[in-house]
């Protein structure tokens, strides 16, 4: 059995701080809502989750969220079950990682999400796919710099 940083070397370079913007956009390409991010991938030690997120946004008006994701591994794939989201991500070649999940809130809605790291590990770019019932709506367009 290998440990996460073995089974999902393309996770494993995602590692740090990221700062960004996410633009959300109807089907037609209309701008429904842009914020800031700043999020923060961890691999634990001596931790029951061996991967940990925090993702924090602001928007130009004040707002601000901030949500923690604690995953699991299990034969390259790590899997969130949080009180906000279930999902799973994967590896699909050396730059990308994919990402499945639903709020569990909002059990009609499902998002796939395509990240995809730099060479030099410094820049992603991400895409969220945002479907209801099984109908795409809306996606995000997610672009990042590491945080040095």
């Amino acid at each position: 059995m290998s440990t996460i940083r073995e089974g999902m070397p393309v996770l494993v370079r995602h590692e740090g701080d990221w700062a960004g913007t996410y633009t959300v956009v109807d089907t037609a390409g209309k701008i429904l809502d842009h914020y800031q991010s700043h999020l923060t991938c961890q691999f634990p030690e001596n931790s029951p989750y061996p991967y940990y997120q925090i993702n924090r946004y602001t928007w130009a008006d004040g707002k601000k969220e901030e949500h923690q994701f604690p995953g699991t591994y299990r034969d390259k794939t790590l899997f969130f079950d949080t009180e906000r989201i279930l999902g799973k991500a994967w590896e699909i070649d050396d730059s990308t990682v994919i990402l499945s999940f639903s709020y569990k809130t909002a059990p009609e809605l499902s998002l796939y999400e395509m990240i995809i790291i730099s060479p030099d590990n410094n820049y992603r770019a991400r895409t969220w796919h945002w479907f209801k019932n099984h109908q795409i709506y809306q996606r995000t367009l997610i672009q990042e710099e590491r945080l040095r």
